[in-house]
């Protein structure tokens, strides 16, 4: 059975689902589940699936799809109570199921008799307390080993009754509870500091430590000193991480997420009792819109009562009706209405609205009204935006946690290779192998003047900084042509290449449109290779093959695009940047220098009395000598010398400026071309 054939049962069964609400579900080849929606009209919402130019995750759900099964409900309340049942009970690729993804490791006090404390990457529901995540390893470690240095606490891994102690109570550093030579009591004792240093409240504890570290000075231990000044350090370095003072002692969550493509990562910032105690991110993969991303992940976060707070802060305006008045508020937005005639009024509206016209405040609605049905608990989701009056902290946090979810993205895409976009790339450019390794070029010069070409090189969808090189171009030097620029870039590299036997790329991007890309490729069949080769325009960000009509548009969601667009900023950066230190190194240079016989210390005299190489000129040998203190003889060879070189600046100043003209010219003749196009269009009746 073809794709197409595939793809058609599957529009037919959009187009055969009811107008209620309702939840879907999309299944592969082998029957299982990759994907769970909700829809208030699950017609509208699966016929959208097949209409207009979709969005690559939308088109990979399609490509790996063969079927479509459909749960009708009374409400769309019911629908996302099921849908959460449903990603629950099948964990499907394309929906968030909650695996956690933070990759630093926390402090876990085991929920025991004679509590043990250690680091880990792993949290168990057991009842332990945990706290962290910490991104500083080395100074997690160090701290947990200054607690086992002020506190005798047990190292062992299993607890069990022994008849005698071991080696670490002989030592002095346990109190032996196995062998009963301490009590319950005293030993808990101990952890009740360390959780008062954890947690920031127990100063008394931290002067201890600098009282002891002093001492330990005074007595010439300086081994002692320096383990004890390294606890103290690390324990300040902890404190910065993870406690963030100035909110207020209301306990709440902020919930961002950053998206590239299919990838999603959410990070959660716990405020309790006014500090934050916890940061964890969760790397998801999901074709979930952008306005409904937020409520399956708390869907999928919160399942228990403790764990919810009573004010929960999303980074998204998608939940927010765009004709929705907002409050004066600035700090909290009033609580969702739970009244039954409200959900009525929702569910009768369903039938008669379009799901592209779903209202994103019934999703945040029904959350609300989630939480509230299965754990009991009248919860806020307060939104923070731009558009949204709210105090500056709840603003400075969200973006806190917006930047961690960013950061996560890039780890992701560094860790996996960012092989879809690759795989995409080679789809959509019709590449005979996959473009593990691409080169792309940029030119920069200020008028004509300091042309650079920059070679960056990207390898597994990512930069490979030890292959790029720059080229100061010597045939433009002056003048403003961008084709011969890059012919002259590219000519040098793969010329070079072919000397040398290296491997070539396995695609080459040009930041630039038809024009450019086909002057590149003229030089690259003259060498007899064969690379592929593709321009990005900026302006509407197409992508140009050689001699073709018509450019490549990809969606902006595109992995391929986004592929695409990293390597080209990285060519404009990289060449911008050499630009500029060419620019501040000929204007730093004195052009006296370039005489015979003249260092810093003359040129800097001739600077300042003449000013410029036209006065210079304009003077008597007799003058220059008196000035430098230098023979006559040597200041007319001086002269002559400069008169050389004023004629060559001279020279190079007309054919830039008749190259701005030609390039000016250029230009008009182009727009002037449109607009006939036009007026030809517009006889034609086009």
């Amino acid at each position: 059975m073809s794709d197409k054939t595939i793809r058609e049962q599957l529009h037919e069964t959009a187009l055969k689902a009811p107008h209620s609400a309702g939840v879907y579900l999309w299944r592969n080849a082998e029957g299982t589940v990759i994907y769970v929606g909700k829809a208030k009209v699950l017609k509208n919402r699966l016929s959208s699936y097949f209409s207009g130019q979709k969005n690559i995750k939308t088109q990979l759900l399609i490509a790996n799809a063969v079927s479509i099964e459909y749960i009708v409900t009374a409400n769309e309340y019911e629908a996302l109570l099921l849908e959460n049942n449903l990603i629950k009970k099948y964990s499907p690729r394309y929906n968030i199921c909650l695996k956690d993804g933070k990759s630093y490791p926390v402090i876990r006090i085991t929920n025991e008799e004679f509590p043990k404390i250690y680091r880990t990457r792993t949290v168990h529901h057991d009842g332990s307390q945990y706290y962290g995540p910490f991104p500083d390893v080395y100074a997690l470690d160090t701290f947990l080993e200054t607690i086992f240095k002020l506190y005798p606490l047990r190292r062992c891994r299993t607890f069990k009754s022994r008849s005698s102690p071991c080696l670490y109570y002989h030592m002095g550093q346990c109190k032996a509870p196995c062998c009963k030579k301490i009590t319950k009591e005293s030993y808990t004792e101990y952890f009740g500091e360390i959780i008062s240093l954890l947690e920031g409240k127990d100063d008394a504890a931290i002067e201890r430590l600098k009282t002891e570290m002093r001492a330990a000075a005074d007595e010439l231990n300086f081994e002692k000193a320096a383990r004890l000044r390294d606890g103290i350090n690390a324990l300040n370095v902890l404190h910065n991480q993870n406690i963030v003072e100035s909110f207020d002692e209301n306990d709440s969550d902020y919930i961002a997420y950053w998206r590239e493509g299919e990838l999603v990562s959410f990070t959660v910032l716990k405020i309790r009792n006014g500090k934050l105690l916890g940061r964890n991110n969760f790397r998801e993969i999901s074709l979930n819109e952008d306005d409904e991303l937020v409520a399956e992940f708390m869907n999928a976060y919160y399942n228990s009562p403790d764990q919810i707070p009573p004010y929960i802060y999303v980074s998204t305006s998608a939940m927010l009706p765009k004709t929705t008045t907002e409050p004066s508020q600035t700090d909290e937005l009033p609580k969702a209405s739970l009244a039954s005639n409200e959900a009525s009024q929702s569910q009768n509206a369903a039938s008669a609205t379009s799901d592209a016209a779903e209202t994103p405040e019934d999703t945040r609605g029904d959350v609300n009204r989630w939480l509230h049905d299965t754990y009991g608990v009248d919860s806020q989701i307060i939104l923070v935006t731009d558009d949204i009056p709210s105090a500056p902290r709840h603003k400075a946090a969200i973006q806190m946690a917006t930047q961690n979810a960013h950061e996560d993205i890039i780890r992701r895409l560094r860790e996996r290779g960012d092989t879809p976009a690759m795989e995409e790339l080679k789809d959509r450019l019709h590449l005979d192998r996959l473009p593990i390794r691409i080169e792309g070029f940029d030119i920069a010069h200020i008028g004509g003047k300091w042309p650079v070409a920059s070679l960056i090189s990207f390898y597994n969808g990512n930069p490979d900084k030890k292959n790029y090189r720059y080229f100061r171009l010597k045939t433009t030097d002056g003048l403003i042509d961008d084709f011969a620029s890059m012919r002259e870039a590219v000519t040098r590299r793969y010329t070079r290449l072919l000397n040398e036997g290296a491997d070539m790329p396995d695609l080459l991007l040009i930041d630039g449109g038809i024009g450019q890309v086909n002057a590149v490729d003229a030089v690259i069949k003259a060498l007899g290779l064969d690379i592929p080769i593709a321009g990005l325009a900026k302006r509407d960000e197409e992508i140009w093959r050689p001699h073709t009509s018509e450019p490549i548009c990809l969606p902006k969601r595109s992995d391929a695009l986004r592929l695409l667009q990293r390597v080209r900023d990285e060519t404009h950066r990289f060449a911008t940047s050499r630009n500029q230190r060419l620019r501040t190194k000929e204007n730093v240079v004195s052009i006296f220098m370039e005489l015979p016989g003249v260092g810093e210390k003359r040129a800097l005299t001739l600077q300042k009395k003449y000013t410029t190489l036209e006065n210079l000129c304009k003077q008597k040998p007799a003058d220059i000598a008196e000035t430098i203190k230098i023979k006559e003889e040597d200041a007319a060879d001086m002269l002559a010398f400069a008169y050389e070189l004023l004629e060559i600046r001279n020279e190079k100043k007309a054919e830039q400026k008749l190259s701005l003209i030609k390039a000016g010219t250029t230009k008009e003749l182009a727009a002037e071309a449109g607009r006939l196009a036009g007026l030809a269009d517009e006889a034609l009746g086009l």
